[in-house]
């Protein structure tokens, strides 16, 4: 009897997303937003954003296990995100675009809003619609604040205000943002920002694919 052989599905006309576990669902919407049915996703911990040290080299293996795949069509779904310039050197080991700016609280005010408020916003505790559903979970548990608020002063003192970068509205989630900024003892602001420019190079990155 003649052995069936397997082969790996043709990824060639397809695109893949390796981003932030942060901004998933994000991306997600986007895709829907545009009909970008051959965008497809994968994610890397969403907890790199507090050690970006682990970014560039879990990219690189990231990449090259989609190459390994046999995609053709790859964009990562990541600003520099405190990586110091050693993501972009991943991208171009592998000839890889990815988001433009510093961080996610840049795109999704988009890269022109942000670079005129970027100074005024240097005291500025940014949160997004991930941090506002994980606030215990990345903040007060990790930093112990559940236990000792008393600690608040020591991590937060240096900022003057929480901003509330809402790429939804959702009425629970802004009484998140609403209870951290008090909670933290900072002033308040919500800015409704949508997906930013991650709308624009999501369709862009789809339209080389």
């Amino acid at each position: 009897m003649a052995k069936i052989q397997k082969t790996k599905p043709n990824q060639t006309d397809r695109l893949l997303v390796i981003a932030c576990g942060m901004i998933a669902r994000e991306v997600l919407a986007v895709k829907e937003q545009l009909k970008l049915d051959h965008l497809e996703l994968t994610c890397l911990p969403a907890e790199f954003h507090f050690y970006p040290d682990r970014i560039p080299p879990a990219m690189d293996k990231a990449i090259e296990k989609a190459k390994a795949d046999g995609y053709e069509h790859i964009f990562v779904g990541y600003a520099d995100c405190g990586t110091g310039g050693l993501l972009d050197r991943i991208c171009e080991k592998h000839g890889v675009e990815r988001m433009a700016g510093p961080h996610c609280f840049a795109f999704y005010q988009g890269m022109d809003a942000y670079a005129k408020i970027a100074d005024d916003d240097m005291m500025s505790f940014y949160m997004t619609d991930f941090l506002c559903r994980q606030f215990d979970a990345f903040f007060m548990k990790p930093l112990g604040l559940d236990k000792h608020p008393e600690l608040i002063k020591d991590y937060f003192g240096n900022y003057e205000k929480l901003v509330y970068i809402a790429q939804t509205d959702d009425p629970e989630l802004d009484k998140v943002a609403e209870k951290a900024a008090k909670l933290l003892g900072l002033a308040y602001e919500r800015r409704s920002t949508g997906y930013g420019d991650l709308t624009k190079e999501l369709a862009e990155a789809s339209s080389v694919a």
